[in-house]
């Protein structure tokens, strides 16, 4: 497994909190010339840093880092785009002779990105008609009606999916299922996926523990500046974790105390929701980790080391 140009490119995938980051620094202090591409929705937004565990300035000066800090909040950043973005970002690493790394947690992004999909367009009068209707769960039944295969892939409270699988069925009258090779296929791919794998229990610690010291450096600020001016969050980026709690908590709905024990709860719900999607990939190879994610990092270095040139 080298990682140069026409040969496979590593991924690492999992759930958040599973120490994928910490993994990926690691493995650019031992393999020469890597260049980490984030596969993040959240983090190509500026100024969402604490919420989002972006890599801290430290990070980034010792390794270059790529899809992070490229759109404003305000910008509803498509899919389609990150795809665009993700894919050259990764041919303009091999064509310099430097080694793409993949990073992030983030599934149908990492789809889009190995196994080339076919992005539908948007249809933003329609997605705007539609997010008028404030009852998720009513959303998830007009999905059911037109489009059961799409409907039986995401969850009923799973709204952002809700609303642009609703939004391609109705703007471009196909069916959202029947765009790309289909969700359920796991075709050869050049991109080897390895993850960390936790106890549940243990990743639910572990968020407990970053969302804790999230607080501490600031997060509910970090949110405050966010949407202190006239320019509001934009509809994908005021989906992130954490943020949409706490501008609840700042529009009054909520308590602070209630928006910090919603946010740790959806943030489990998610992680759980991730490793669900993970592991219907056969192509992704699990390591066990007891203690430190950092377990990991030795056999990829060594197979690394022992690959033939």
């Amino acid at each position: 497994m080298k990682l140069v140009s026409d040969s496979p490119i590593l991924s690492i995938v999992g759930t958040t909190a599973s120490g994928k980051s910490s993994i990926a620094m690691a493995l650019a202090g031992e393999i020469p010339n890597i260049e980490i591409v984030s596969i993040d929705s959240m983090q190509v937004y500026r100024g969402m840093n604490i919420g989002t565990a972006k890599p801290t300035e430290s990070e980034r000066f010792q390794v270059r880092h790529h899809l992070i800090d490229i759109v404003e909040p305000t910008v509803d950043f498509s899919l389609s785009e990150f795809q665009i973005q993700a894919v050259r970002a990764i041919a303009e690493i091999e064509e310099r002779g430097a080694v793409p790394l993949l990073v992030g947690g983030t599934g149908l992004h990492l789809r889009a990105v190995i196994d080339n999909f076919e992005i539908p367009k948007q249809y933003p009068a329609v997605g705007e008609e539609l997010n008028s209707e404030v009852d998720t769960t009513k959303l998830h039944k007009l999905l059911l009606k037109l489009d059961p295969i799409a409907a039986g892939r995401m969850e009923e409270t799973n709204r952002r999916r809700i609303l642009r699988a609703l939004e391609v069925t109705l703007g471009s009258g196909k069916k959202f299922s029947s765009y790309g090779p289909g969700m359920q296929q796991y075709e050869a791919t050049r991109f080897q996926m390895v993850g960390p794998r936790w106890d549940r229990e243990v990743i639910n610690q572990r968020i407990e523990k970053r969302f804790n010291q999230q607080m501490e450096q600031g997060f509910l600020e970090e949110v405050r500046r966010l949407t202190i001016n006239s320019d509001q969050l934009s509809r994908t980026a005021r989906q992130a974790l954490g943020y949409r709690q706490f501008i609840d908590y700042l529009d009054g709905k909520t308590s602070l105390e209630e928006a910090i024990d919603i946010a740790k709860r959806q943030t489990k719900k998610f992680a759980r929701r991730q490793e669900r999607w993970f592991r219907r990939d056969p192509r992704i190879r699990w390591f066990d980790i007891t203690r430190n994610p950092l377990e990991l990092v030795p056999t990829l270095v060594k197979e690394w080391r022992d690959a033939p040139n």
